[in-house]
């Protein structure tokens, strides 16, 4: 029998500076454990007159983290967090009772022609934490826990797993890996490291599974993350998320996510009333839009 359980296509979605690939939420599958929301950020190439610039905008009862294969962002929040990241780092900001940030292209940047490719993940946080003050971390790519085996290059960007522990400071128990092989196709057999649900992402390259090719620009769900056995072709990069799920259920509503619709609710009004703390050196924001609570 079959341990892939959802095949989620990665679908277009508009964030208004450009398009980008929607992973999570899905129709079929919210979430993946604690990860509530996955956007594939490019590949973009900008021109001279092109940049991002999303502006201030608010979020409660998640983490953010942001990670980049190409290019480069600048983060600032309400915090007073202001740090540029770049491929290979992990930006890890965790929203609790409420945030603002803004991400846009840096300064040195703006006039010449860039690329921009990376992953935008939010993280829900347990329940006891969705009111914990806000905070943010940076952790360099050289801090990241990578190893070789057998050809195979891997990274443990976010959480628990093959017995070790990234230094990024999640709340809950997950992890998030990358997995990359060279010029030589490889067997991953690694469901005694894995908990809770599961999830793989490919980025580029193709896997095989129960005998089937699949490429790019999917999540495959996994039924029982034991079982996690698979194949890759050379010159394959996939990405391997999960964790323990949550006992209660989330609600998202644009960038709120928390277990309690009512705080959803507050959280709508805080903003439109511009109640959220202020990003220092920004004057603009991102307005509420008129969609309904999910």
């Amino acid at each position: 029998m079959s341990n892939i359980g959802i095949i989620i296509p990665e679908r277009a979605a508009d964030i208004g500076n450009f398009m980008v690939g929607r992973l999570l939420p899905f129709i079929e599958k919210r979430s993946v454990g604690p990860f509530v929301f996955i956007d594939h950020m490019g590949p973009v190439d900008l021109k001279d007159y092109q940049n991002l610039d999303v502006p201030p905008h608010p979020h409660i009862g998640l983490s953010t983290l942001t990670y980049l294969f190409e290019g480069s962002i600048f983060h600032r929040d309400s915090i007073g967090s202001a740090i540029e990241i770049q491929p290979g780092a992990v930006n890890w900001m965790t929203a609790g009772k409420g945030v603002t940030h803004s991400e846009r292209t840096p300064e040195y940047l703006r006039h010449t022609d860039k690329r921009l490719h990376g992953l935008q993940i939010w993280v829900a946080l347990p329940k006891h934490l969705e009111g914990s003050e806000p905070s943010f971390h940076h952790t360099e790519a050289a801090d990241i826990p990578a190893w070789e085996t057998d050809g195979v290059h891997y990274k443990l960007i976010a959480g628990e797993a093959f017995g070790k522990t990234s230094p990024v400071p999640v709340h809950s128990k997950l992890y998030f890996i990358e997995i990359k092989t060279g010029d030589k196709p490889a067997k991953i057999s690694i469901g005694n490291d894995l908990y809770g649900e599961s999830a793989l992402y490919i980025l580029e390259g193709n896997i095989k599974s129960e005998g089937n090719t699949y490429e790019p620009k999917f999540i495959l769900i996994a039924k029982d993350a034991k079982l996690c056995e698979f194949e890759m072709d050379a010159n394959t990069t996939v990405y391997i998320f999960g964790g323990e799920p949550f006992p209660e259920e989330r609600y998202i509503h644009w960038n709120f996510v928390n277990s309690d619709k009512q705080v959803i609710e507050q959280a709508k009004h805080d903003w439109k009333d511009q109640k959220f703390p202020k990003v220092p050196g920004e004057t603009e924001f991102v307005p509420l839009p008129a969609t309904s609570l999910k």
